[in-house]
């Protein structure tokens, strides 16, 4: 299953395939040091780093791994960032996470939740998956808002690639409860 969310949409959101095409539009995030202030990780080159997410990116959607989509601001056409639901492996199980990363000048506007939000429904009406996770660092609290606003729980804290992490986790059972009410 690719897990991709193509042609879905929210109020201000388009969810595209990613393309290359938009490879200067998302070179900002790599540029921007408080993108990556929360993980540890190989330093790159930001045009080497936004390179090897791309890569990253057409690997998943040829392996069927999900990947991530581009979100369009439908008002202005514009670059958000990308979400989308991912294969992981974590702890040795092979869990489904709602992942997210916005362009800095879209920070703090409510389009992660929105786009979270969006993941969670489809995930679980589309592809009746068990339950959802997201990997955020210990120290990334604007994430862990957004995870919370999504109806996930911290599960648990492990280490995920060398970075202290939280899992969230929203059960299909929790999503459930949360749409009846």
């Amino acid at each position: 299953m690719n897990f991709l969310l193509r042609t879905q949409e929210t109020i201000r959101l388009l969810f595209n395939e990613i393309s290359i095409n938009e490879f200067n539009s998302w070179l900002p995030f790599f540029e921007d040091p408080e993108s990556f202030k929360h993980w540890k990780g190989e330093k790159l080159p930001p045009r080497i780093a936004c390179e090897k997410w791309y890569a990253r990116q057409f690997e998943r959607y040829e392996k069927g791994l999900g990947g991530m989509n581009a979100l369009i601001e439908k008002s202005s056409g514009k670059l958000v960032g990308h979400a989308g639901l991912l294969v992981q492996n974590v702890d040795g199980l092979v869990e489904l996470e709602i992942a997210y990363s916005l362009l800095p000048e879209f920070w703090g506007k409510g389009y992660a939740i929105e786009a979270a939000q969006k993941c969670k429904k489809i995930a679980f009406h589309d592809y009746q998956v068990p339950s959802l996770i997201s990997i955020i660092s210990l120290t990334n609290l604007p994430s862990q808002k957004v995870a919370t606003k999504n109806g996930m729980r911290i599960d648990k804290r492990t280490i995920y690639k060398q970075n202290e992490i939280l899992i969230y986790r929203i059960t299909r059972a929790e999503y459930d409860l949360q749409t009846l009410a």
